[in-house]
């Protein structure tokens, strides 16, 4: 199979695509958003002892797009030469909470109770993840810029 390109290897269609780096930061918001909301409703269900419900279902999907969505735009912008300096940072903040999800998925479906506090437990180590690598990328981007 022969990727679409229009020239040597590396000039296909998705490397004329060019994205800001405004991109990245509007989808952390959202990841930290949709984390801090899908973290709450299951750590909520976790406390009071008792399954997970369709809203915090939802809020997990919606993390999860979020993070996706997040992961391919840090792709694109290594590729295009961004963010080199942190790029540890980035691969473990962001894939900790993408491996929270699917340990999660294994594991801790969220239909008892001992699954959701174990489901708690992992999206709360996923969050503190997400928000670290958010953070940390906020204050060396004010520092560069």
């Amino acid at each position: 199979m022969v990727p679409l390109r229009t020239g040597a290897l590396g000039d296909g269609r998705l490397d004329n695509i060019i994205i800001d780096s405004s991109a990245h930061l509007v989808t952390g918001v959202v990841v930290v958003v949709t984390m801090t909301l899908a973290t709450g409703l299951i750590g909520r269900h976790a406390i009071q002892g008792e399954a997970i419900g369709r809203p915090a279902a939802l809020a997990i999907v919606a993390a999860q797009l979020a993070l996706t969505v997040q992961l391919l735009l840090g792709i694109k912008l290594l590729d295009q030469g961004q963010g080199i300096v942190q790029l540890y940072i980035h691969y473990i903040g962001g894939l900790v909470p993408l491996g929270a999800f699917l340990v999660g998925g294994w594991v801790a479906r969220g239909d008892s109770v001992r699954s959701s506090r174990i489901l708690a437990a992992l999206l709360l180590v996923g969050y503190v993840s997400a928000l670290m690598a958010f953070l940390i990328g906020r204050a060396y981007a004010s520092q560069v810029a």
